[in-house]
């Protein structure tokens, strides 16, 4: 798996190469958890200064997380980048499906029965795109929202927030 975008000036300025990064510690962190428990609802959020994971997991747990996945990247197993569940999955998917219905559409006239006429089309359409979205959302975290390669990334604090059920977990990086 290639982890840096060829000559990418702009994918690895210093903003979006520490979103990337943490977005891959995101993932990989994520990775670690699902394991130990695969029932429990987690999301996470990555920016420049870290990440968030939504989920009832205790601090000294994603403690272990992340230490644990920055020790695998950090390592090689750069793959851990990589999440079935990642946002950018499923904007690929969105937009692929939206553009297949729409193009279905173009040019099918005012009338109700005409653009009724195209529904299968449109459906067709919109199910190639979820299909060509599978692979094409994976090359995008691989080559543009991800770096499984965190350089000199390390955790220097997690702080949990709790409100009205809600349970958020603050990880700030540095690096």
């Amino acid at each position: 798996m290639t982890t840096h975008p060829a000559n990418s000036a702009v994918l690895n300025s210093p903003t979006l190469s520490r979103i990337r990064r943490n977005h891959g510690l995101e993932h990989a962190t994520l990775s670690m958890l699902s394991k130990r428990f695969p029932n429990q609802a987690l999301a996470g959020y990555s920016y420049p200064g870290g990440f968030w994971l939504v989920g009832d997991v205790s601090t000294e747990t994603i403690q272990e997380a992340v230490e644990e996945a920055l020790g695998r990247l950090q390592n090689g197993e750069h793959e851990l980048a990589i999440h079935p569940g990642c946002g950018t999955n499923y904007l690929t998917t969105g937009v692929l499906a939206a553009l297949g219905a729409g193009l279905a559409m173009l040019g099918a006239g005012k009338r109700w029965r005409d653009r009724l006429e195209r529904l299968p089309l449109a459906f067709a359409l919109a199910t190639m795109g979820v299909i060509i979205s599978q692979p094409l959302g994976r090359i995008l975290q691989e080559q543009v929202t991800t770096d499984g390669v965190p350089g000199a990334l390390h955790v220097i604090e997690i702080m949990r927030y709790e409100q009205g059920g809600l349970v958020l977990n603050r990880i700030r990086t540095r690096g």
